[in-house]
């Protein structure tokens, strides 16, 4: 099985075993005084926050030279479940799959000139090589022993290690991916697991773990494992400050299909212990959820929480949208509440069918929703559209092709947002914008991420690296450190809003939930509530920004549908 970036997260990203100090959740990884490594890699050197000199202008000869030149072909004649594609593999050599990486970035990366020259002979199994982990550069050596890890850490090293001006790295969203996994869960939602979210408080003991969200009809959701529950063992090992970091990050973030695990919980509210026990199947997410009216003495407020643009999530907000339209007789809603606090993003011809159906035709006609700004090469030539419109009509994902999509024709929109809403999620904020619709914002600074890819497949792998970064119809797209709620960031990244912490206390679509119940407020008189101060439960801020550990590939933007490349 293929081991993408995601495996390697979860091994040192999820949980710190050493104790003192409240740290930022995802912080520890690169320190080897507190995460486990993976699987035959090295912590040693582990000091270098800078690559190779970058390879510039270089020629290589075209990807298409080397595409589907397979050390280990797939048999011929194979086809793909969900695209139905037939698989053109054929027999080549690892030395080819390099090649067809080297030459695919250097055609296709935004900062194709900013990668590093790196000799591929130094890439072969049994090698040890430099790793360097995208969010923050810090560098590892990792001993390669299989051809895919080969692919793998090559591919990492094909990368730019330049700075936001916060001292970010600007690409933090590098990665690959198991064809068959990408394609079940981009086109599906699905995915293994037991139907729950975990959100991570505390990375460091004592740690502190809470369901954020369920899907409907899950072994989670049967079990009443509701929002704010909090996870206290995994198969009798102590989550809040226990040392088997393997077990907890197993059970909580990476389980093996078909097989069972036991969690000790704490239901919000409880001082008690019960025990569930759930075996790890495929889960197919609920992208749209809690669709729902608000009564207020000066009009009906919509709410829905959108948590994945994924294919699926397309017929759902189309239902939501009719749902709020039709609302009170016909009447409607006078302004929505779109929960995207957890929404790492996904497909943009989503979330541009969702700001059409927030906006309608009046505010869009005739305005980009996104337009996208690629290298200098121009890699997708002449066919590849320079920027996707606020689409009017379905793109066939779960949607007949060409369905009219109906409209709220909203002059504004609250956007409850955290740390997870990412991508796609900021380009409805961005978008929205750009077509003079005014976005107010409560909760927390979003993640920044104004780029995107078209995923590419080689040889059973799906690779994603930058390819464009996303503007909307103003020339706006430099949020890479975030939208900011209350004016409290740069000038052209501040929103009207309120900072306000995330509420485990409520489930999502209360009313008296944190972030809503600061939406209605706001909404009523133009001002916050006011945040207490930190609090401590254990030594554990409550109020900390939660972590959500998903893959990669669920905190970024893709083009596809109308936008696909052929």
């Amino acid at each position: 099985m293929i081991k993408n970036l995601g495996s390697t997260f979860l091994a040192c990203f999820a949980l710190a075993a050493c104790g003192g100090g409240e740290g930022n959740p995802g912080q520890c990884l690169g320190s080897a005084a507190v995460c486990s490594p993976a699987a035959g890699s090295s912590t040693a050197g582990n000091v270098s926050t800078v690559l190779p000199g970058p390879v510039g202008e270089a020629r290589f000869a075209a990807s298409s030279t080397y595409a589907q030149q397979c050390v280990a072909p797939r048999p011929a004649g194979s086809v793909d479940p969900y695209t139905q594609q037939v698989y053109n593999d054929k027999a080549g050599s690892l030395s080819n799959e390099l090649q067809w990486i080297r030459s695919f970035v250097n055609e296709t990366y935004l900062w194709y000139d900013e990668v590093p020259a790196i000799d591929l002979a130094g890439y072969t199994v049994g090698a040890t090589v430099p790793y360097y982990k995208p969010s923050d550069n810090v560098r590892t050596l990792r001993t390669l022993a299989r051809a895919t890890d080969v692919t793998e850490a090559f591919f990492n090293s094909q990368r730019t290690s330049a700075t936001t001006a916060s001292g970010k790295p600007k690409d933090q969203f590098h990665f690959i991916y198991a064809t068959p996994e990408w394609n079940a869960l981009s086109q599906a939602g699905a995915s293994v697991g037991y139907g729950f979210e975990p959100a991570i408080i505390s990375t460091r003991p004592p740690r502190k773990i809470l369901v954020a969200f369920t899907s409907p009809n899950s072994q989670a959701a049967t079990n009443l494992l509701a929002r704010g529950t909090e996870f206290l063992t995994v198969n009798g090992s102590d989550v809040v400050n226990g040392s088997d970091l393997a077990t907890i990050n197993e059970g909580l973030f990476a389980p093996v299909a078909g097989k069972s695990y036991t969690f000790g919980v704490r239901d919000v509210g409880s001082t008690t212990t019960r025990s569930v026990t759930m075996t790890a199947g495929t889960v197919t997410s609920t992208p749209v959820q809690n669709v729902s009216v608000l009564p207020t003495a000066t009009g009906s407020v919509g709410y829905m929480l959108f948590n994945d643009h994924i294919a699926t999530a397309e017929a759902q907000l189309v239902d939501a949208v009719n749902q709020l339209k039709t609302a009170n007789a016909g009447a409607g809603v006078s302004d929505l509440v779109l929960d995207i606090r957890y929404n790492g993003g996904g497909y943009v011809d989503i979330a541009s069918e969702l700001a059409y159906m927030i906006a309608g035709s009046t505010a869009t006609s005739g305005k980009v929703f996104e337009g996208f700004s690629v290298n200098r090469k121009n890699p997708f030539g002449p066919n590849q559209p320079g920027s996707t419109p606020f689409l009017s009509t379905a793109s066939g994902f779960s949607v007949a092709s060409g369905s009219p999509l109906p409209q709220l024709n909203l002059p504004r929109v609250f956007v409850l947002t955290g740390g997870g809403t990412c991508s796609a999620s900021e380009s409805i904020i961005n978008g929205l914008r750009g077509a003079g619709v005014q976005v107010i914002q409560i909760g927390a600074t979003t993640c920044g991420k104004p780029y995107g890819f078209y995923p590419e497949e080689n040889c059973g792998t799906t690779y994603f690296t930058i390819q464009f970064k996303g503007i909307n119809n103003a020339g706006f797209g430099d949020y890479a450190d975030g939208f900011v709620p209350a004016g409290s960031g740069a000038a052209a990244n501040n929103l009207p809003g309120c900072v306000v912490p995330d509420d485990f206390t409520k489930a999502l679509g209360d009313p008296s939930e944190g972030r809503l119940a600061a939406a209605l407020k706001f909404r009523t008189d133009g001002t916050c509530p006011v945040v207490v101060a930190s609090k401590r439960a254990g030594g554990v801020k409550v109020d900390a920004e939660p972590v959500l550990l998903r893959s990669p590939l669920r905190d970024n933007r893709w083009l596809g549908g109308r936008g696909a490349r052929s």
